[in-house]
């Protein structure tokens, strides 16, 4: 029974992206990747290590799998350098350390208001056709924040950068949260943050960065722990967005602006970035549950082509 039903399956075409890319990957004739070939190397920054030594394309041994996981918690950001791959290869990688982010087609996340309310695998962070984000600067934000099931991470991967600005600060709020006295600990401990989300306020519309009583909120919001614990690690991070239109439920505003606005100045410290000026082949793999990251802008008539990958989270707690 089980071997027709096996030649049954074999007849119908793969047609999703995902599966496509990761039936690629398992046939792939390249050596597989041994973990004692590959360095990782610490950034020396505020967050961040270089890993050394890997193909992205060739197959990766479980212990390998299992180091760059650990080495993704410890440093939140892996930097893979002179990588050469398209999407389908991007996609089978990726996958190595979870599911691909599916968005809710009633909450409008980056590139979903073209593809019938969800957005696709791989997405052209870039300023050339069919691509988003443009070419100014981005403030410091946590992607998908806004949405019932944040993403847990995501890579990048630049196929052309310009040849000034476009760089990439990511900011470590793990080491933000640590670094905190104890009474705001005690005092942020259990609070609930709502973010709200971007995409639904129209383009040159007034962004606030505290919703307080007389601004009408747009959209539905999802309350999420300000202080969010990693669900890898159990590390307690901050898990706020320092340019986002926010609000604590139930915490009076003048108050919660205030808090809200100290906390924000505390995490834009130079202590907690790493700035990463892109190349050609590099990939950067974050954690998006215990960092912030923001782009400077660029000349409008260069180009820039990133392909993202998000990788799919649980609600946080």
């Amino acid at each position: 029974m089980s071997a027709i039903l096996n030649t049954s399956f074999a007849s119908q075409p793969l047609f999703t992206s995902v599966s496509i890319a990761v039936h690629e990957a398992s046939h792939s004739p390249l050596p597989r990747q041994r973990d004692d070939e590959v360095d990782i190397v610490p950034a020396g920054e505020g967050l961040g290590a270089v890993v050394t030594g890997l193909d992205v394309n060739r197959p990766l041994s479980a212990a390998l799998v299992w180091r760059l996981k650990r080495a993704l918690e410890d440093h939140h950001i892996l930097i893979f350098k002179s990588q050469s791959l398209d999407d389908r290869a991007l996609l089978a990688f990726a996958t190595h350390f979870g599911p691909v982010f599916h968005s809710q087609a009633d909450v409008p996340v980056l590139g979903s208001s073209d593809h019938a309310g969800v957005a696709p695998d791989v997405v052209p962070v870039s300023n050339l056709d069919g691509g988003y984000t443009g070419n100014g600067e981005l403030r410091p934000h946590i992607d998908h924040q806004w949405t019932p099931l944040p993403s847990a991470a995501s890579l990048l991967y630049a196929e052309e950068v310009p040849h000034k600005g476009g760089d990439t600060t990511w900011f470590n709020l793990a080491q933000a949260y640590s670094d905190l006295d104890e009474a705001t600990k005690q005092r942020i401990d259990g609070l609930k943050l709502i973010t709200y989300n971007p995409f639904v306020r129209s383009p040159g519309q007034t962004r606030p960065l505290y919703r307080t009583p007389d601004i009408a909120p747009l959209g539905h919001g999802f309350p999420h722990p300000l202080v969010r614990t990693h669900p890898g690690s159990g590390r307690k991070i901050l898990f706020l967005a320092t340019h986002s239109e926010v609000e604590i439920p139930g915490f009076d505003p003048k108050e919660g602006s205030e808090l809200i606005a100290s906390l924000r100045a505390h995490i834009l410290q130079p202590k907690y970035q790493y700035t990463h000026r892109w190349q050609v082949g590099d990939i950067v793999h974050w954690d998006n549950q215990a960092t912030l990251h923001a782009r400077t802008g660029f000349d409008a008539a260069e180009r820039r082509l990133l392909k993202r990958v998000s990788l799919a989270g649980a609600r946080p707690f």
